[in-house]
């Protein structure tokens, strides 16, 4: 879609906010409803519908009743959004011609108040050239669901991250100024793409320079992954510069070596078409670092040394995971230590022993005490229960031991008493014996059941099954009749 800027003009502080509240709208929602734009627009004076039915007319939303009534941002809704954001922050204050095109991206000239000229790119995600981004990209990560504004918004971001890190570390890339939604600010490179390139006055040193800059990226962490002649600029000096980050990986990347090769591969190719150079000859010097080349004169991707900084980690670079980071930061610390694992078992194995005793113990001296009350009880039990197996689950069958445990604490405690009743009388008569006997072992079954249950988590209530009767009705009345009539 043509970004038309005269339109912004025209557009009110009540279209911007509607705008807004239809994207506020779009993060949980695929088509926001009528009703939660009013909701959230929420304009002093109404007319939500009325401003609606405006920005649909300029093509700033897109209107789908298929479902429901509701409305979406379009790429030209999403691009005034952004440039308004950038004027008011004063980045630049007018948009000039389109300089550039791509599958992913158009590219404007901007202009700040002062006539300073830079170049702001706006990312496309979604056109019918290029919409095998979920394969391709990894800017959706571990998300299922997606929309092509929100993953632009993505690859803005990373390339103006990229962006700015490459040129604190000295590579030739544009200057990041600022970013915002889906566009992003970079100064105005003066060259060519080289691409448009039909001669060089030096054509090995800048091919030197330009093999240069992969390994080095390499050396950094970071593989291009689209390496060509059309993300390289030239100007009239010879100069190279790169451009087009957001689809960069990291070194420990699974296809790390493939992408290397491949960004290797097309500048061989086009050198050896364009300037008919030939590679036979093996160069061991390439831009001033030293690395292993094959029999055609491709560097190797195995035989590159890792620099000390390492840019995919500050990054958070495609394919760096966080057992690199651990890597990395022991790199950084001196070297990576060996533990001392023997040691380590020896000391850990005591300190089990020594819980094991102390569990120990705290059951001899549970089952020492002397317990009245059945809830109590229930409670070391369980306690001996979480000392006997701490960190697993209590299954039925650690429940069953617990309950045992209970029951033989509950017939210290009942037993007690019977025989600190009996010192005195050891001469009792065996009928008096027999009747203890059978009222402990009713108490005992009752202590037994009660405690299962409780133990269980599955205590029935003693309640009737049958409340649920003489609540009134026809049939209450007639079970009432029929009693008196018994009676009678």
């Amino acid at each position: 879609m043509k970004l038309d800027v005269n339109m912004l003009r025209y557009l009110s502080k009540e279209d911007f906010r509607v705008l807004t509240a239809v994207e506020m709208g779009m993060r949980n929602h695929e088509i926001v409803p009528c009703e939660l734009v009013e909701r959230i627009a929420s304009l002093k004076h109404g007319g939500t519908y009325k401003v609606l039915k405006n920005l649909l007319k300029h093509k700033l939303l897109h209107h789908d009743s298929s479902k429901y009534d509701g409305f979406r941002l379009t790429y030209l809704g999403y691009d005034f959004l952004a440039i308004k954001t950038l004027v008011n922050r004063g980045v630049f204050a007018s948009v000039g011609r389109q300089i550039g095109v791509g599958k992913e991206s158009d590219i404007f000239e901007v202009a700040t108040e002062d006539g300073t000229v830079m170049a702001m790119k706006l990312h496309r995600l979604g056109r019918v050239s290029f919409r095998a981004v979920k394969s391709k990209r990894d800017y959706l990560k571990h998300r299922s669901s997606f929309s092509w504004l929100y993953l632009s918004r993505l690859a803005a971001l990373k390339e103006f991250a990229f962006m700015k890190a490459l040129e604190e570390h000295g590579f030739p890339v544009p200057n990041a100024v600022d970013c915002n939604r889906h566009c992003v600010i970079m100064s105005l490179v003066q060259g060519y793409p080289f691409v448009q390139v039909k001669q060089l006055q030096n054509p090995e040193v800048v091919f030197e320079t330009i093999i240069g800059l992969v390994v080095r990226l390499a050396e950094h962490g970071l593989i291009h992954c689209d390496f060509n002649e059309f993300n390289i600029m030239i100007d009239d000096d010879e100069r190279v510069t790169m451009i087009d980050f957001p689809q960069m990986v990291s070194v420990s990347h699974h296809n790390a070596q493939m992408y290397f090769d491949r960004d290797v591969e097309c500048v061989f190719k086009f050198f050896r078409k364009r300037f008919n150079m030939s590679f036979q000859e093996c160069t061991d010097d390439i831009d001033g670092t030293e690395v292993d080349t094959d029999a055609s004169g491709r560097p190797c991707f195995s035989s590159i040394a890792k620099d000390a900084v390492f840019l995919d980690k500050e990054l958070a670079a495609s394919g760096f995971t966080k057992k690199d980071q651990e890597v990395v930061e022991k790199f950084i610390e001196g070297g990576l230590e060996k533990d001392a694992s023997s040691d380590d078992e020896g000391t850990g194995d005591g300190a089990h022993i020594s819980e094991e005793d102390a569990s120990s113990d705290d059951e001899d001296s549970d089952g020492a005490t002397h317990i009245s009350v059945l809830n109590e009880a229930n409670i070391k039990g369980v306690d001996s229960l979480h000392l006997l197996d701490q960190g697993q689950t209590l299954n039925l069958k650690h429940e069953e031991e617990g309950v045992e445990n209970n029951l033989r604490n509950c017939e210290v405690g009942l037993s007690s008493k019977p025989e600190s009743q009996d010192v005195s009388d050891k001469e009792g008569d065996d009928e008096a014996a027999n009747d203890n006997d059978a009222e402990l072992e009713k108490r005992l079954s009752k202590v037994r059941r009660r405690a299962v249950t409780a133990a269980r988590g599955r205590r029935k209530n003693l309640a009737s099954r049958n409340t649920y009767k003489d609540k009134g009705g026809r049939s209450s009345q007639s079970s009432k009749v029929q009693s008196q009539l018994g009676n009678w």
